[in-house]
């Protein structure tokens, strides 16, 4: 058994350990809050524009944007990966890079080409320890705790003028869906081309519509809101997804530490109480032999 001192050495180094979980856990909570409120505001917008473009993809226009041109091969592919900068969220990073890993793998098999396009640290570390191709990246102090749309665009338009060139032939973002506090789900979803199927759009519910000034301009600014839409609700979603698993993990963590202190101290307890009596029975028998 380990002697008292050691075990109170333990027992405050669990206890400084909680303090600091429990002030990140607070930090956390406090910008969960935030963000859940940006990423929210987001939704909105961000599922009508998905609806019209998905729409628009269906109506019957003289003009096609190269967005919605599907190509009849796929020999090469751009995906954007969304991560955090910082860890201990849990297991959020490790779940959306699982996921793109398994992804690429089965590209890989069938030939194609990847290039990829980290937003955030980890997702950055990670791509380049897998030996990915990464022709863009945006972490550290340029992604901070606030989406910010001129801070995104830049790695963006490198994957969408690789498209516009033809050097690849559809793009992909993967990021983590907010479902709720407790709950986020990795999601990889198709960026490039536009189709409308994947925005819930089918032939049964076409729209039609009445361009002005002229069906060009309307599309252009359109989609290229669109995919600024996409972009910042990903970003926004996956921002809401790592406070919100931060918070989590360092309320489990806290909590994990309060019942070691107190395992800690019934051993120290025991630890003490067993000290005293044997000094008992040593001034007893001391005693007895005088």
């Amino acid at each position: 058994m380990a002697s008292g001192k050691e075990i109170r050495n333990k027992i405050k180094s669990v206890e400084s350990t909680r303090k600091i979980t429990k002030a990140m856990e607070m930090v956390a909570a406090s910008k969960m809050r935030k963000a859940q409120d940006r990423m929210r505001a987001a939704r909105p917008y961000g599922d009508k524009i998905r609806r019209v473009a998905g729409n628009l993809s269906h109506a019957l226009t003289d003009y096609s944007h190269p967005f919605m041109e599907v190509r009849p091969e796929q020999k090469s592919v751009g995906l954007i990966v969304v991560t955090s900068d910082k860890g201990l969220c849990g297991g959020l990073n490790t779940n959306i890079l699982r996921l793109a890993l398994n992804r690429m793998k089965e590209w890989d098999a069938e030939g194609k080409k990847l290039q990829v396009t980290a937003i955030g640290s980890k997702g950055f570390s990670f791509m380049a320890r897998a030996g990915a191709t990464i022709v863009s990246h945006l972490s550290g102090s340029g992604l901070g705790d606030t989406p910010r749309m001129d801070k995104l665009i830049g790695p963006a338009k490198v994957q969408i003028d690789a498209y516009l060139n033809g050097e690849i032939d559809v793009l992909y973002i993967a990021y983590t869906r907010f479902i709720n506090t407790m709950k986020q789900e990795p999601v990889i979803e198709q960026l490039l081309p536009l189709s409308g199927d994947l925005v819930g759009s089918t032939t049964a519910n076409r729209w039609d519509y009445v361009y002005e000034p002229d069906a060009k301009s309307v599309i252009d600014d359109l989609l290229l809101r669109y995919v600024e839409a996409v972009l910042y609700q990903s970003v926004a979603e996956n921002m809401a997804s790592e406070q919100s698993a931060r918070m989590v993990a360092m309320k489990s963590a806290s909590d994990n530490a309060k019942n070691v202190i107190g395992e800690l101290k019934l051993i120290y307890n025991k630890a003490r109480q067993a000290t005293i009596t044997k000094e008992l029975s040593e001034i007893v028998g001391g005693a007895a032999a005088v």
